[in-house]
């Protein structure tokens, strides 16, 4: 029997929810003994692949890129939960919404600049009209809050769903 496969994901956040899945410490061991990591941008896989397990989606949808990387995701995973309030709320990256996106990148990249301004057309990906939740975009089975969720709530979230169970979050204690 193949064990299962987990991922990680980051769309629009700061990787702070990817920082408390490293201070699960030691006990990423655990989980590791368990499961295998078959993408995250913390491996070195370019592709995200098929028949994944469980995937902790960070950071909300705000671009072009992040819109066609989730449905992707999504496609090829079980169980997808919505890592971190970026992809449960859309937090901090839905601060641009009301700003819009032209004024947004004209003050960054050409009011705020002094060598070279110039809004990219290159590298930097198109932002969509406004940065969504994950849920707005695809089905999420699972919702992990917090900013970031602590690694105690992340090493409870895997060790559930590895050991079969929905994972219960309610009441929980978010955060640091």
């Amino acid at each position: 029997m193949s064990r299962p496969r987990i991922a990680t994901v980051w769309l629009d956040g700061c990787s702070g929810c990817h920082m408390s899945f490293i201070d699960l410490d030691e006990r990423l061991l655990e989980v590791f003994e368990r499961a295998d990591l078959v993408y995250s941008p913390l491996v070195d896989h370019k592709e995200y692949p098929e028949d994944v397990d469980v995937c902790l989606v960070e950071g909300a949808v705000s671009s072009e890129e992040d819109l066609h990387k989730l449905k992707v995701i999504r496609e090829r995973t079980k169980v997808l939960v919505a890592f971190g309030d970026c992809a449960v709320t859309s937090n901090v990256p839905g601060m641009r919404n009301p700003i819009g996106v032209r004024p947004l990148l004209e003050r960054a990249y050409v009011e705020n600049v002094t060598i070279n301004p110039g809004v990219p057309t290159e590298i930097v990906p198109a932002l969509l009209p406004t940065s969504v939740p994950v849920h707005t975009v695809v089905r999420v089975d699972v919702f992990l809050p917090g900013c970031p969720p602590s690694a105690d709530l992340i090493f409870t979230l895997l060790t559930d769903l590895l050991d079969g169970r929905v994972p219960d979050v309610a009441g929980a204690r978010f955060g640091r």
